[in-house]
């Protein structure tokens, strides 16, 4: 079945509510105007349930099909957080909220989201239970973590998971998608490095903490090049650098350098780490300095798990005429990878045309999508989740 007539016919309507949502973004977990917005939406379309306060300010909306013989649940995910970014695009509903902006397609997302509960909750042809899920703080505060610890999965007995992500360059309508590791997972690190300030014209006297901390930046790049095995992706990045002195006749006594690392293999995750401290400790003990090293496992692998891939792939098919089913996957990293820890699923991504890229100060969500991502949802759901007779 292609783009259903139905969501053409909505379109207006829900690209308002992607608008509303634009000029109001929020951020992470503070999203009290968004997720009240999203509640009264969600019961105004005679959903069956809406349940508020799940992971701080998540929310479901539960709709039950005309029978439930299967006695299944599927879930699908939508978040809705903003950047901290100041937008630049000039739309005349642009961002109301000076160094917040929609940067990432969240609004989008949700409002696709919104228009499926409103067609399900319509027609219910289908048997079994689907729950809607609003999610908050994907972008750095691990919100669908927070849902699933308040019990997201099991209080709704959640079978099978599935969300999607607009992607700029993609042709709009167009979906791809890859069986197993689809984004990578997201660590973070900080590095300190102590050694003996001084005189600049002195350093006999003193240990250079900043030698020390350009040596560490330099050799953390062997652990890609020398450690890794070149076919599995890794990327080691040290992000940010800061010395204890502004002064230019000054050794700093301490550097401060903070960074992150992808991977797209549970065994290189795990190789980084073990070699960065390594690398990190021995360099300084080689000059007279010491380190210290904060390593914090954040977002895991994005996994797809191969058969509910597929599932998505058919639908995705069957909306678009095609679908990329092997396509590359990227180091960006996203929080719906706990959601496939904890069931079976997949995310897919969905194409938003010729646009300025996620987190570009310029971006904007393509509209002209939303028919492709609702129809995409009902079909999954409607495939998954079959009338009966």
């Amino acid at each position: 079945m292609p783009i259903r007539n139905r969501f053409a016919e909505l379109l207006p309507e829900i690209s308002a509510w992607r608008r509303d949502f634009h000029i109001h973004p929020e951020l992470m977990y503070d999203l009290p105007r968004t997720s009240g917005r999203v509640a009264d939406l969600l019961r105004s379309f005679g959903v069956d349930e809406v349940v508020t306060g799940i992971g701080g300010t998540g929310l479901v909306g539960v709709i039950r099909g005309r029978s439930d013989i299967s006695g299944r649940t599927v879930g699908l995910r939508a978040d809705m957080d903003a950047l901290p970014i100041t937008e630049a695009t000039g739309l005349p509903y642009a961002s109301a909220s000076p160094g917040k902006m929609h940067a990432c397609g969240h609004d989008g997302h949700t409002s696709i989201l919104l228009g499926v509960a409103k067609y399900l909750a319509g027609t219910r042809n289908f048997d079994g239970t689907v729950v809607c899920i609003f999610q908050p703080a994907e972008e750095g505060g691990a919100g669908a973590k927070a849902m699933i610890d308040d019990g997201l999965m099991d209080r709704f007995a959640i079978d099978e998971v599935y969300g999607l992500h607009n992607s700029p360059g993609l042709a709009t309508g167009e979906f791809m998608i890859r069986p197993g590791a689809l984004q990578a997972s997201a660590d973070e690190f900080r590095i300190t490095v102590t050694g003996k300030g001084g005189h600049a014209a002195e350093p006999q006297n003193a240990i250079d903490t900043t030698l020390v901390a350009c040596q560490i930046v330099v050799a953390l790049q062997s652990i890609v090049a020398r450690n890794a095995d070149p076919l599995l992706p890794l990327v080691v990045t040290v992000g940010t650098f800061a010395t204890d002195s502004r002064a230019h006749n000054v050794i700093a006594n301490q550097a401060v350098m903070e960074g992150t690392v992808r991977a797209l293999d549970p065994a290189m995750r795990d190789l980084a780490e073990v070699r960065l401290k390594a690398i990190v400790t021995a360099t300084a003990e080689a000059y007279g300095a010491t380190a210290a090293v904060e390593y914090h496992r954040g977002y895991p692998i994005t996994m797809n798990h191969a058969e509910n891939a597929e599932y998505a792939a058919q639908a995705a098919e069957q909306v678009a005429g095609r679908v990329e089913r092997n396509c590359r996957p990227i180091m960006p990293a996203e929080d719906f990878s706990y959601m496939l820890e904890a069931r079976p699923g997949a995310y897919i991504f969905m194409g938003n045309g010729d646009s300025a890229g996620c987190h570009h100060p310029a971006y904007d969500f393509n509209d002209e999508a939303i028919p492709a991502g609702c129809s995409y949802f009902v079909t999954l759901v409607e495939n998954r989740l079959p009338a009966k007779a």
